[in-house]
């Protein structure tokens, strides 16, 4: 404070921290979400169109900063629409678990367990069906319901409402069945649909070999709060997916540990 008063700097005071802190992690946050994409490539420009349009500003070049605060303005329009997809994404994530929820989440493991155990899930079902259809290399893909809703993506393929068992996985995502194309939506012991179409993500910092059924598993959980899992048709190996990163060839226990962990 008395060096602040001498140098004639204004005191920083910690709210003025606090909102440092604020801004860097949503802006963090929004760097995470949009790095890889197209949109990163037009984040940059409106960046330095803004730097452009303050420089202007300070050196009076009044036409120049005139364009650029019209460019500006009508580009704040365009952010929501050039941005919806992202912007839905971070109201997600405010909505539902955070990376502070889940690190807070590591800590209460026991805890956590326990709920699992009272909802009563029955995982040996999904991890059967997936360790038999990577022997048999039958390609597949499963989407967990999380917190949030997925009615939407259910309208979009067949409804099935059955209890889940291996058979009854295998059965659908067997080559010749009418409904083995596409995903299928399960929520807790219930499979919900098959037949179900996702959106494919449009990242371009995603491995080249990926197939269609890889960046759908990816693409929904960019969009909605669930958990991918892909049996690969080419190798047998099993992945999934979580928040938009993709976790290849995992065991049946980690399959366990991350079914456990995300509360599917």
């Amino acid at each position: 404070m008395l060096l602040d008063a001498i140098l004639g700097l204004p005191a920083i005071r910690v709210i003025d921290i606090v909102d440092v802190l604020i801004v860097a992690v949503l802006i963090y946050t929004l760097y995470r979400m949009i790095k890889g994409t197209n949109v990163m490539l037009i984040f940059w420009a409106l960046i330095v169109l803004l730097i452009a349009w303050r420089v202007a500003d300070a050196l009076g070049m009044r036409l120049l900063g005139a364009i650029l605060s019209a460019v500006t303005s009508v580009g704040l329009i365009a952010l929501v629409v050039i941005f919806q997809p992202e912007i839905r994404r971070f109201l997600l994530l405010l909505g539902t678990k955070t990376q502070l929820d889940q690190s807070w989440g590591q800590r209460l493991r026991f805890w956590r367990r326990n709920m699992q155990q009272g909802k009563g899930v029955n995982y040996e079902a999904y991890i059967n069906a997936c360790m038999h259809m990577s022997q048999s290399k039958t390609g597949a893909l499963i989407i967990f319901r999380r917190k949030n809703e997925v009615e939407e993506l259910v309208e979009t393929g067949e409804r099935i409402n059955a209890p889940a068992s291996s058979a009854l996985i295998e059965t659908i995502f067997f080559k010749n069945s009418p409904l083995h194309d596409g995903a299928m939506i399960v929520r807790g012991n219930e499979i919900l649909a098959a037949r179900c179409i996702l959106p494919v993500t449009s990242r371009l910092d995603i491995d080249p070999n990926l197939g269609l059924r890889h960046r759908s598993a990816i693409g929904v959980t960019e969009q909605l709060d669930v958990l991918s899992v892909i049996v690969s048709e080419e190798t047998g190996a099993i992945s999934y997916a979580i928040g938009g990163e993709i976790h290849h060839n995992v065991s049946p226990v980690e399959l366990r540990q991350a079914l456990e962990r995300y509360e599917c």
